[in-house]
């Protein structure tokens, strides 16, 4: 069985004060420590059961790709043990292995055989590797001509060629365009049907939620949290904007849902709701009703401009459509303590059946990195019924039909 399992692990670096302070310690015979260490993973524990899909997510610097390189064995850690059952395939980085000067021919053969292929596999794999980059055209020419996302494609399409038991991408999927970063995906998907372990880093929250079945957060080389990939990206955007983590708070909603709030404080929300035209509050909203989502909160501080945002989102917790009033340019300037606002965003609720929730934030700006007043996710939950039209998904974009028969001449 194809587990991963991480015991105990902890990664620390030297530094030394100056170049002379590294050679002293090294020809000194009284092992003087010139040296101070710079821990950069510290006690970490998790496993990855077969068939699962792991995320790992963090800001820069949180020890992401150190923990990703001892994973795949190309750095020793300090101490702890990683234990990996079956074959591994890595994308670490974008073109590694990869020779600017070979073409994308012999770069295929030289990348392949470090994975563990063997020259007459890779001779069967060749045309297969080719069509799924899509870069026929280019695949005899130096890789230095390629652009950066002709090599996320043939890199890809190397790492990927046959399936592995266990696969490790780092951030290289993030480079290159949309449409082969779907097709990228959608490998990925098979696999883990298939039965493939995954591990994977990304800030692509869609990507995370869509294919992980949990996530683990990073902070400053520990684990900071593990568990339900949507519950972890909430806590996460809480966390890239606040200074203080201990000002975000999680609840417990419902049966087995997680509501994650943060802020600086400034500002509470005193009422959200959803009401009909008649000013009638729902909590079921029928498909293509005009709503009106209303929010009322108060001010605690002088904010000289303040933004007010939603999100809704699915019972999966992925975006179905969000703005906010600084787009809608609806700022508000030179606000009072004391202050009590109300905004009601009207709409059709062009949405499929089932359970939606809604985020909201005020803060100053385009978003809420820079100055987040306060975040509550899960602050409204509410169901869509269908009595009437069929369709597939979770947004109702009828279309009008037009047929006409063109007879052959």
């Amino acid at each position: 069985m194809h587990k991963v399992i991480v015991s105990n692990l902890n990664k620390a670096f030297k530094r030394y004060p100056s170049k002379w302070a590294r050679l002293l310690e090294w020809i000194t015979p009284f092992k003087i420590i010139k040296h101070q260490k710079k821990w950069v993973l510290k006690d970490i524990n998790f496993k990855i059961f077969p068939g699962e899909a792991v995320g790992i997510i963090g800001i820069n610097g949180s020890g992401k790709s150190t923990l990703l390189k001892i994973i795949t064995g190309t750095m020793k850690p300090s101490s702890g043990q990683v234990s990996i059952n079956g074959s591994v395939s890595a994308l670490l980085e974008l073109g590694i292995g990869f020779h600017p000067d070979f073409t994308g021919t012999e770069n295929v053969y030289m990348a392949g055989q470090l994975l563990g292929f063997t020259a007459e596999e890779l001779d069967h794999l060749l045309p297969e590797i080719v069509h799924f980059a899509e870069i026929e055209d280019y695949i005899d020419q130096p890789v230095r001509f390629y652009s950066s996302g002709m090599q996320m494609r043939l890199a890809f399409s190397v790492a990927t060629a046959i399936r592995p038991d266990v696969l490790i991408v780092d951030e290289a999927l993030s480079v290159g365009d949309a449409y082969f970063q779907h097709k990228c995906f959608d490998r990925i998907r098979q696999f883990k049907k298939a039965g493939t372990t995954i591990l994977i880093v990304s800030h692509d929250k869609l990507a995370v939620q869509s294919i992980c079945d949990r996530a683990i957060l990073l902070n400053n080389g520990s684990i900071l949290k593990e568990g339900n990939p949507e519950e972890v990206m909430d806590f996460y955007n809480a966390l890239i904007a606040s200074n203080d983590h201990s000002s975000i708070r999680q609840e417990l909603i419902g049966s087995n849902k997680i509501k994650t709030s943060s802020g600086s404080g400034e500002t509470e929300i005193i009422d959200v709701g959803i009401f009909d035209k008649n000013n009638i509050q729902l909590d079921l909203v029928k498909l293509n009703q005009e709503i009106c989502l209303r929010i009322k909160f108060t001010l605690y501080k002088n904010i000289p401009e303040l933004v007010l945002g939603y999100l809704i989102k699915d019972k999966h917790g992925m975006p179905i459509f969000g703005t906010n009033t600084y787009h809608l340019n609806q700022i508000i300037f030179k606000t009072q303590s004391g202050d009590i606002y109300e905004f009601e965003f009207r709409f059709f609720a062009n949405l499929g059946p089932g359970t939606y929730s809604i985020s909201l934030s005020i803060h100053s700006s385009e978003n809420h990195i820079s100055e987040n007043f306060i975040w509550l996710d899960g602050a409204l939950l509410f169901t869509m019924a269908n009595y009437d039209s069929y369709f597939e998904g979770v947004t109702w974009l009828p279309p009008t039909v037009s047929l006409k028969k063109i007879n052959h001449e």
